[in-house]
């Protein structure tokens, strides 16, 4: 097993290290003369990585929902929209009618909190088993828990979906009818 070689920014730290440390140069010196051997790494003991459980979701919610702020916030309108064209006002005067559309069914059919209680920009510790699909880990990854860092983002989880009760023959991806003007 070959280690990953060291950046330069690595060897010049350990260059200065072994500048400033007599007795770490007194050892380097053994070791590249062969009178010391390096000890070997441990062995890594492997990790059993439990088998992931797929499940198919239904998209019936999600469809409802994408038909709910389509037809609140014209949601799909704005997306499928090539805006390149528009002006940097005309596109802010668009977002405003869909912003309000669109948190308006939010506001009325999920409820949301927030992951983390604490405010964005305190610093946080994460301690070993923390939740990795609530939490992710931005940056300079290294090690094990625990992780301290600041929190960027609070996130979000849905803490209850109230959608409206469809008729049976109610076609859910049909997520905005067709319009004829007669």
């Amino acid at each position: 097993m070959s280690a990953a070689q060291p950046s330069f920014f690595a060897r010049l730290s350990l260059a200065l290290g072994i500048l400033s440390n007599p007795d770490l140069a007194a050892t380097v010196l053994r070791l590249q003369r062969g009178e010391i051997q390096p000890r070997p790494a441990p062995a890594p003991t492997p990790t059993p990585v439990p088998a992931t459980q797929l499940k198919t979701a239904a998209p019936d919610s999600a469809l409802q929902l994408l038909g709910l702020l389509q037809h609140d916030g014209r949601f799909i309108d704005f997306i499928q929209e090539d805006i390149a064209g528009f002006s940097d006002a005309e596109v802010g005067a668009a977002v405003r009618v869909v912003h309000e559309g669109c948190r308006k069914v939010m506001r009325e059919h999920v409820t949301l909190e927030p992951v983390r209680s604490e405010n964005e920009g305190s610093r946080i510790t994460l301690q070993a088993g923390f939740d990795a699909s609530a939490v992710r880990l931005i940056g300079n990854v290294a090690g094990q828990p625990p992780f301290t860092g600041t929190l960027v983002h609070r996130g979000w989880r849905s803490a209850g979906l109230k959608l409206p009760k469809l008729a049976a023959e109610h076609d859910v991806q049909v997520l905005a009818p067709a319009e004829v003007e007669l």
